[in-house]
């Protein structure tokens, strides 16, 4: 059967317009860390609830290694297929288009999500410390998406170069409580030994150890949205991983300070159920500087995360449209800004629908359940990749060590993960499951006729081995 070609859209004078590159580690680094250093700020501690606060630390450490062998995977795969879309540029030249689909799907959920939650976060934060009666978030967080919309639609160095910046002011908040609270010397101001005692360290045993890693999951989440610049990088094979596996590092350093910090000062009743444990920590040194300093270091973060959030949504989106995935309307570039202007528009009422229906819990779990259903593909992508594309057959811009170590420790903390989510959000983790199962179902059966698989394929690879 015939099928009429959408047209493919262009900007000027009927040349296609593409993205700038234009970012190099630094840009990587702020879009990777400021993405995820929200977790710090809010998130993670809801995994003391699950678990108490060593659960907390566990999941700290552990997830850690999640994190680090999605790292390094991605940076080997991404630095060799740099296009817009990362993990889902991948699927498409390794695994296939239904896999493309959904990885995107999953891409775009994940950080619409994560950016709703740093909205209700702000709003929420501005309104605990007004302390004004009749006050409500709702102008806050339409505020925050919409100008950080407008940034991102005006161009992505800007975009990047704000982060930087308040990604890095935040980040140093953390650093200075640390040192101002004397952590090498317990019961100055300290008291991990009184909070922390062995009768209340796994008060649900080790069961609420592995509850605890659907919130773990927030020391990190996001990361891996380095891969999504990949097109507007100078240098991918030299950026994408020097910047991934920096933030990497500055989030493990940042992850162990806070923990330290607040399960020092909250007990772990209390650090399991509070929206700021960073900023409660500040205010608990009795310090009126670092109280401050730790309510506006909130703020910037989660203005970073969202702000890197859209940023990522947007080239997900928009690389769907230039593949015939979705309409080729969403993959216009802008003629100016030379950003996928149509795509951040179109997120923008999702982002705040979301926002003005969902609490932070379930905008958290929402963007995990699709992160954690990223990174199984993922193990399983760079088994793929291996296989068909051994050592020294293809130019990679970076070889992760000890494959498959990484892949195989991957998969099996995703599959402790999922279980830790369906003990706390069962309902919700089916009700997703089906969702994504649907519209696989919709795009096999409507939307592939459309895709042209030959003009998807912009590696210029040999035929992989065994084909």
């Amino acid at each position: 059967m015939a099928v009429a070609a959408e047209p493919i859209i262009t900007a000027i004078h009927g040349d296609r317009v593409s993205l700038l590159r234009v970012l190099g580690p630094a840009h990587v680094w702020a879009l990777g860390v400021g993405i995820v250093l929200v977790g710090e700020f809010t998130g993670w501690n809801f995994s003391a609830d699950k678990g108490g606060a060593l659960a907390a630390l566990i999941v700290c450490w552990v997830v850690g290694l999640l994190y680090t062998s999605v790292a390094m995977i991605d940076s080997e795969v991404t630095s060799t297929v740099a296009a817009a879309g990362g993990q889902y540029a991948q699927a498409k030249h390794i695994v296939g288009p239904l896999m493309a689909f959904n990885v995107a799907l999953f891409l775009v959920f994940a950080y619409t999500m994560l950016e709703v939650s740093d909205a209700i976060l702000l709003g929420d934060t501005i309104v605990a410390k007004a302390g004004v009666e009749g006050l409500t978030h709702n102008s806050f967080i339409a505020a925050t998406i919409v100008v950080l919309a407008w940034l991102n639609y005006r161009g992505v160095l800007m975009t990047l170069n704000v982060n930087f910046v308040i990604t890095a002011i935040a980040y140093v908040s953390i650093v200075i409580l640390f040192f101002s609270v004397s952590p090498w010397t317990q019961g100055a101001v300290l008291k991990l030994n009184e909070l922390v005692t062995p009768g209340n360290a796994l008060p649900y045993g080790w069961i609420g150890v592995i509850a605890a890693f659907q919130f773990g999951i927030w020391y990190y989440l996001g990361i891996e949205g380095t891969t999504q610049a990949a097109e507007e990088v100078r240098s991918p094979a030299r950026s994408l991983p020097y910047g991934t596996m920096a933030g990497m590092i500055t989030l493990l350093i940042a992850a162990a300070m806070t923990w330290y910090v607040c399960a020092s000062l909250m007990p772990w009743e209390y650090l399991g159920i509070t929206y700021y444990p960073l900023w409660d920590a500040g205010k608990l040194t009795g310090s009126a500087l670092l109280e401050n300093l730790l309510f506006i270091a909130t703020l910037l973060a989660a203005l970073a995360s969202a702000n890197g959030c859209i940023n990522d949504a947007a080239r997900a989106w928009f690389s769907l449209g230039r593949d015939r995935y979705l309409p080729t309307w969403f993959s216009a570039v802008h003629p100016k800004y030379r950003t996928p202007y149509r795509s951040i528009l179109f997120l923008l009422p999702i982002a705040l629908a979301f926002a003005f229906i969902a609490d932070l819990n379930q905008a958290i779990t929402f963007s995990i359940l699709s992160g954690v259903l990223q990174y199984t593909f993922m193990s399983i992508n760079i088994m793929m990749f291996r296989k068909k594309w051994p050592l020294g057959t293809i130019r990679r811009g970076y070889t992760h060590p000890f494959h498959p170590l990484p892949a195989i420790v991957l998969f099996c903390l995703c599959v402790v993960t999922f279980f830790a989510i369906f003990l706390g959000f069962g309902s919700q983790l089916i009700a997703m499951v089906a969702f994504y199962f649907l519209i696989s179902l919709w795009f096999h059966f409507y939307r592939y006729r459309y895709v042209r698989r030959g003009d998807q394929f912009t590696m210029p690879w040999p035929k992989p081995q065994g084909y």
